[in-house]
Order: C-alpha cells, then sequence, then structure tokens
C-alpha cells in the first residue's frame, strides 16, 4: 500500500471562534425560537460551542489529496485528489475582511447538478495565500506525472496502431492477389 505524505497542515485563525461565535448570534436573533436561546449563548454557551467547533477543524495537504473535516454534531471529511481541483477562490465578505479571514472556495470536477457536492470551503485558514499556492503548486506536480504517463502510454498506442495498420495492409493485399 502506497503512504500519502503530508505536507503541509493548515492553522487556523484563532479569530474564526468569534466570527462563528457573531454569525450563530445573528440567526439566533433573526430566528424567533433562536431568541429563547440568545441569554444562553451570550452566557457562554456560544464561547464554548465556538471553541469546540473550531477545535474539529482539521485540513492537511498530502502528495496527492486534500483532507478537511469539520463540525460537532454532523461531522463531515472530505478527500479530494488533487487532480479533481478545477478552481481554488478566495471567498471574503465585509465582516469576514474585518476579522482578517477568508475562506478559500475548491471546486471539484464533477458532482454536477445543484447539489453542490463539487464544492467545499475552508475557513479562516492562517496564510491562506500561502496555503492556496501550494496546493495549485502540488496539484501542477500531480497532473505533470499524470501526463508524463500518458505520453509514454500514448507513444506505446502509437506503436500498436502502426503495427495493426501494417497488418491491415499486408491483408488487404493478400485479399487483392487472391482476387486476381
Amino acid at each position: 500500500m502506497e503512504q500519502n505524505v503530508i505536507l503541509k497542515k493548515a492553522v487556523f485563525n484563532p479569530k474564526l471562534k468569534t466570527y462563528i461565535f457573531i454569525v450563530i448570534l445573528f440567526y439566533l436573533v433573526v430566528s424567533v425560537i433562536g431568541l429563547v436561546i440568545v441569554p444562553f449563548w451570550l452566557l457562554g454557551l456560544g464561547q464554548w460551542l465556538s471553541g469546540k467547533f473550531f477545535n474539529t477543524l482539521k485540513c492537511e495537504l498530502s502528495e496527492k489529496n486534500l483532507y478537511f473535516s469539520k463540525g460537532l454534531i454532523v461531522h463531515i471529511e472530505k478527500t479530494i485528489p488533487l487532480e479533481n481541483i478545477q478552481d481554488l477562490s478566495f471567498l471574503g465578505g465585509p465582516i469576514l475582511r474585518s476579522f482578517g479571514l477568508t475562506f478559500i472556495k475548491v471546486e471539484t470536477a464533477g458532482g454536477g447538478g445543484a447539489s453542490h457536492s463539487n464544492m467545499m470551503s475552508i475557513p479562516g485558514i492562517h496564510d491562506a495565500e500561502e496555503f492556496k499556492n501550494l496546493i495549485l503548486s502540488q496539484r501542477e506536480m500531480v497532473m505533470k506525472k499524470k501526463s508524463g504517463g500518458a505520453a509514454v502510454n500514448s507513444n506505446q498506442e502509437n506503436v500498436l496502431l502502426s503495427e495493426i495498420r501494417n497488418e491491415l495492409v499486408q491483408i488487404k493485399e493478400i485479399l487483392r492477389e487472391n482476387k486476381k
């Protein structure tokens, strides 16, 4: 079995905890049912849950994959082969920028439809630009290795096709001679 070496583990910005706290507080205030929970949220529940969620975040870049996991109640783990990554972009509105945070949005091949199963957002990575560039450079290396192998296969296929063509030409000549 081939070992997949981890090249970089992402470090998450601690300000992400405060961002999570405020975003959930906003949704609690906006919802009618959430208004009941707001006092508990402000008296410590929010800080505790935001910290717990922050501690579940994990993102690793290996030689061939990007791994991301998060979640308290619903735990999500995704492993994306680097060759499937189509686009990496930054997502950040005014609130995120005020905290000095960005989300890295990863779009992959396939997944189609409106399910958005081909997209993933990684929140609040410290030095997100550096991490994004590292993902892109590692993806490029994987793609070069893959296309290098394809070039060898392509040459082998061309040789095989030439041999088949030569055989067909010989068969054609034999059939012509037999018709005479």
